[in-house]
């Protein structure tokens, strides 16, 4: 464990993958505490541009010369081991801390620290919350996920006391940090190459709900999350559909991608609401973020005006583009629970057919989960599936996407060598990319709703696909 007072006497904090969506947040925070900045990236971004605003003095590429000067080098879990700056940094002696450390220790400086944590949604709800506090004109600071429109991407920087934290779970990340408040969405199995079993994440979540200085917001329908806090000494709030909760909701109407609920406290009905997000599990999403509201004092009406200006975090049922009468989404979804939420959702809605393009993300995840991904993926009309992205694996596991295809009635996917997949080039991706555009381009029609779905970089297919057929028109 790292020492809490690492910072004392600091000035010149580096940051190794400065750009990255994790990172930069935290670069605002530190500047904004007064800290001098340096970092570096492989990749001009528009968030490096933002970096450069703030006076940081950005390197591009990675060398030992860039961490000189520095009292404290930061780095990004996304470098690797023997990355030639990291290499540097620890033979250096001067202080190293991976980039989770240093958000747990900024956690500390916040005597509301709302902690957001579950297997799904932790970004939409850490995003409605940071939307609601915003609406009640808290100054607040965050760190989330995923980019929201409304502070211009995934963090931001103020002077209350208050701060929203998403909290992963991935290699136990959360257990670093200090949570005033700790919001539990939901507990499920995910993460097993790390994990191994179900129990062990339940153990974790226990770990991390003790941790909470204040209190706890659980869901109050999942048994996973109850077995988690049971016997806890913390107050806990609770949240669900089902009546006993502290906080619950009965929906009275769905329109398009709006949906009208009736929020009960303790039973009681206290108002009606409209979330702009599809789907139940986005209700769930609203009432965790409300109750969490509440503890920090958010009025009714701010939480009212901060869930109908909330339209979603980017990639999360993030409309692309509408052309011919063809709607394109994208959405991270990447675990079965999650498939299955989002196009239960998508199918609700008025549209033709609902064809999901799907890209599976790691090997093992794919082998351990699939048949659950067999079952969710069996809800769209079509589904199209793309080579499995590797990430951080080797395939030791011998799993190609075939083996999933073979098992979705009318699965649409391509033959690709296997010795080619396992090589992951740019190259072969592309190519895979643009046989699943050429589909879309010759099967698609007006009415159809097209989904890029995964947590890798699908996204690029519904961007690209947009692009031809604007050309085609």
């Amino acid at each position: 464990m790292f020492d809490k007072n690492i910072l004392a006497g600091k000035k010149h904090i580096h940051m190794i993958g400065i750009g990255g969506s994790g990172m930069f947040p935290l670069a605002q925070i530190l500047h904004s505490q007064g800290y001098y900045l340096s970092g570096s990236d492989n990749n001009e971004t528009e968030t490096l541009d933002l970096v450069r605003k703030m006076g940081a003095k950005v390197y591009m590429g990675q060398s030992a010369e860039n961490i000189e000067g520095a009292d404290l080098i930061v780095y990004s879990a996304a470098i690797m081991a023997d990355n030639p700056e990291l290499v540097a940094a620890k033979a250096s002696g001067v202080p190293v801390l991976e980039r989770s450390e240093l958000l747990g220790l900024v956690t500390t400086w916040y005597d509301n620290a709302i902690c957001i944590s579950g297997t799904h949604g932790k970004t939409t709800a850490s995003s409605m919350t940071t939307q609601i506090l915003l609406s009640e004109g808290v100054d607040l600071s965050c760190v989330i996920g995923g980019k929201l429109k409304a502070i211009g991407g995934s963090g931001r920087a103020g002077k209350s006391d208050v701060m929203v934290c998403e909290s992963c779970e991935f290699v136990d990340t959360f257990l670093k940090l200090s949570p005033d408040i700790a919001v539990i969405l939901n507990v499920d199995a995910d993460h097993l190459d790390y994990f191994g079993t179900l129990e062990n994440i339940i153990k974790s979540f226990r770990k991390f709900a003790s941790m909470a200085s204040k209190c706890l917001v659980i869901n109050g329908d999942d048994a996973n999350t109850l077995k988690a806090v049971n016997g806890l000494d913390k107050e806990m709030i609770t949240f669900g559909f089902g009546k006993g909760n502290d906080y619950s909701a009965r929906i009275t109407a769905k329109k398009g991608l709006r949906t009208d609920f009736e929020l009960y406290v303790k039973g009681e009905k206290q108002g009606d609401y409209s979330i702009f997000v599809p789907g139940e599990h986005n209700v769930l999403n609203a009432l965790a973020s409300i109750a969490a509201a509440r503890c920090v004092g958010v009025s009714y009406e701010g939480i009212r005006k901060g869930l109908e200006d909330f339209r979603g975090a980017m990639r999360r049922f993030e409309k692309i583009d509408e052309v011919g009468g063809i709607t394109i989404v994208d959405d991270y979804a990447h675990h079965p629970s999650e498939l299955a939420a989002t196009l239960k959702a998508a199918k609700e809605l008025d549209f033709g057919r609902v064809i999901a393009v799907f890209q599976p993300f790691t090997y093992s995840r794919t082998e351990i989960l699939m048949d659950d991904f067999v079952t969710a993926l069996s809800i769209a009309d079509v589904c199209v599936l793309t080579d499995i992205f590797g990430s951080r694996e080797k395939n030791t596991h011998g799993i190609y996407t075939e083996m999933l295809g073979e098992k979705i009635k009318g699965c649409v996917y391509f033959d690709t060598p296997h010795d080619v997949v396992d090589k992951q080039t740019a190259e072969q991706k592309d190519y895979n990319f643009g046989q699943v555009i050429d589909y879309l381009l010759e099967n698609t029609k007006e009415g159809d709703l097209v989904m890029t779905l995964g947590c890798g970089d699908a996204y690029k297919i519904a961007k690209r696909f947009a692009k031809k057929l604007h050309e085609k028109e």
